[in-house]
């Protein structure tokens, strides 16, 4: 059934709203629920500037990117952030036991992934990073805390230089974070640059979801020990930081989203999915839970369905 249906006609149609700020918008969630999708669609029916779309996995996979083929960035994440291709995960700031047994353990896996030899022993810290990343393990928290920090320091820094009232507008941050420690961290931030948390969109599906739709998507790192990876990662670390953020923001802050909503309808007798409805739904539930009126989510809904049919 889709949200937007047994709703009375309406002579007047609401086209374009916007989210008050200022303050962010946190999506969570397991891999392929479909957070980028929905921070996208949230962007264009809430009037956010893309831009002011953080993914955490595009901030890694453009950190990796650039600093392969970007000398000067590659110079900045080792000056700034002490994260260098040169500076073994053995012998760096972020080396401890734990961390070292845990790069030895992914050793023969690493190898392979980089098609190395397999007795070589040593990583670098941005193999690590990317290794870690494709295969959806736990990188050191400063990492993911100095780039996030980074990224929204950006976004705040550009406010106070191109609009006045920039610092009033909303963002989205999307995928992050991904553990209790990065919550807190994250919570102790946007306290210090006074940046509100307006609502945890926390975007649920099974396990078995989760497999059907990256093996749709077709990305190299999507493999099945990875995604198993990934789920064991969310139900150990990504949930109990959703319970803390609970804890700390209050229940009435964390919409839990039913990120698999699917509509079919019949046709020739047969039972057919229907892939943007489908998504439509997720949509929907994601902006009531923000609080707006199920007319209005029915206007926005159709208005963005007649702009798309249009292009």
């Amino acid at each position: 059934m889709n949200h937007t249906d047994y709703l009375p006609p309406s002579l007047v149609r609401v086209e374009k709203i916007a989210l008050k700020g200022p303050g962010v918008i946190i999506l969570t969630g397991p891999s392929s629920c479909g957070k980028g999708e929905v921070a996208a669609a949230l962007c264009d029916l809430l009037s956010i500037d893309p831009a002011r779309h953080l993914s955490m996995g595009e901030i890694l996979r453009t950190t990796i990117e650039n600093s392969k083929n970007n000398a000067e960035f590659a110079k900045l994440l080792a000056g700034k952030y002490s994260l260098s291709q040169q500076v073994s995960m053995f012998d760096c700031i972020d080396t401890t036991d734990d961390l070292s047994d845990k790069v030895r353990r992914n050793l023969p896996e690493l190898n392979r992934y980089f098609e190395r030899p397999d007795d070589e022993q040593d990583v670098s810290q941005l193999e690590w990073l990317e290794f870690c990343t494709t295969g959806g393990l736990l990188i050191p928290n400063r990492w993911t805390q100095d780039l996030i920090s980074a990224s929204i320091d950006q976004i705040l820094v550009s406010d106070t230089t191109t609009d006045t009232d920039n610092h009033k507008l909303p963002f989205i941050l999307d995928g992050y974070p991904r553990t209790v420690v990065a919550a807190e961290h994250l919570l102790g931030y946007l306290n210090s640059v006074d940046v509100p948390v307006l609502k945890v969109l926390h975007l649920s599906i099974s396990k078995a979801e989760m497999s059907v739709r990256a093996g749709k998507r077709g990305r190299t790192d999507d493999n099945a020990e990875a995604l198993r990876s990934r789920f064991d990662f969310y139900v150990e670390n990504v949930q109990p930081s959703v319970d803390y953020l609970k804890k700390e923001l209050g229940g009435e802050n964390i919409a839990l989203i039913d990120a698999h909503q699917p509509s079919f309808i019949e046709e020739n007798g047969e039972r057919k999915f229907q892939l943007q409805p489908s998504i439509d739904n997720v949509i929907s539930t994601a902006l009531r839970a923000l609080g707006v009126p199920r007319v209005i989510v029915r206007d926005l809904i159709e208005g963005k369905k007649e702009a798309t049919e249009n292009e």
